[in-house]
């Protein structure tokens, strides 16, 4: 038995590899902060802590929902990912797998998730799931080839994820779901121009309008960036302010808002790579610290 073991390692490698390729189509990253935020939508429309199980099927659909999002992103992007070194190593570029099995994971992962989403959770969410889907590959995707805009649209499949989790345990959306929504919406524009800045070379030689290629001097870059964290920091109040979190969610996000405006100033006012990557860690803290200590508020009540 054990002579024979090493055989078999070459194939395990392969199937491991193949796992990760199939990982990696799903953004994973991203996904995780997707999913924090259905968990976060759930948790808040609850008022507390919600049906565990429900919450399970909510963030499986989602993931299935989100994976076949970014594998058709990818399927639809090989050229410029292949221009781009911070996405050249993805497995379609790379010829790691083809167009093909791509495209077949992601329209199955998609409708599953969608099917999944509307039979185990609810119609509601399932079709904010499908929406998202929608906006993110039939929208922005081609939207990102033409024009700076892709950055708004972006960010409202990336914000609708949170009212997935709130309509996940039945309540119907409302100013707090909006509230929601907002923050998670306001929040990607700094975080997007500090990514935008940072690999502007790589977009400009792979065709992709972001702001900063079709303004080099990343003045509108800053510019937009200040405007979202300056609205980001008073909208990220009012849970507090309708009753759904106590004061000190209100100081802590008072403090994370001035923190990622700070940063979003410097950069405004020094275009460069520091400051770019200063502001996208402050980002990177900002929104998890910030759902997680609102979710936090309410499960210790």
């Amino acid at each position: 038995m054990s002579a024979s073991s090493p055989s078999y390692a070459p194939a395990r490698s392969a199937v491991w590899r193949r796992v990760g390729d199939y990982l990696a189509l799903s953004k994973p990253k991203i996904m995780l902060m997707e999913l924090l935020t259905v968990a976060v939508g759930a948790v808040v429309a609850g008022a507390g802590a919600p049906d565990l199980g429900l919450l399970a099927h909510a963030l499986l659909g989602t993931f299935l929902v989100a994976a076949g999002a970014s594998a058709w992103n990818q399927w639809l992007e090989p050229r410029s990912d292949a221009l781009m070194d911070r996405t050249a190593n993805r497995p379609l570029p790379a010829a790691r797998m083809t167009s093909g099995e791509v495209a077949f994971f992601g329209g199955a992962a998609a409708l599953t998730g969608v099917a999944y989403l509307g039979l185990l959770v609810n119609p509601p969410t399932a079709a904010i799931g499908a929406l998202t889907w929608l906006i993110y590959v039939g929208v922005y995707t081609p939207l990102k080839s033409r024009s700076p805009a892709n950055t708004a649209v972006g960010a409202v499949s990336g914000a609708l994820p949170i009212l997935m989790g709130w309509t996940a345990v039945g309540v119907p959306l409302d100013l707090g779901a909006a509230t929601l929504f907002s923050v998670v919406f306001l929040w990607q524009f700094p975080h997007v121009m500090a990514v935008a800045w940072i690999y502007r070379r790589q977009y400009g030689a792979a065709g992709l309008k972001m702001l900063p290629v079709v303004d080099p001097t990343g003045l509108r870059a800053g510019v937009q960036a200040v405007a979202a964290a300056l609205a980001l920091a008073p909208v990220s109040l009012s849970p507090t302010l309708i009753g759904s979190a106590g004061p000190l969610y209100l100081v802590w996000a008072l403090a994370l808002g001035l923190g990622q405006l700070y940063c979003a100033v410097a950069f405004l006012r020094r275009r460069n790579d520091r400051t770019a990557r200063a502001l996208f860690r402050a980002t990177l803290i900002y929104l998890p610290a910030l759902l997680l200590w609102l979710a936090a508020d309410l499960l210790w009540r």
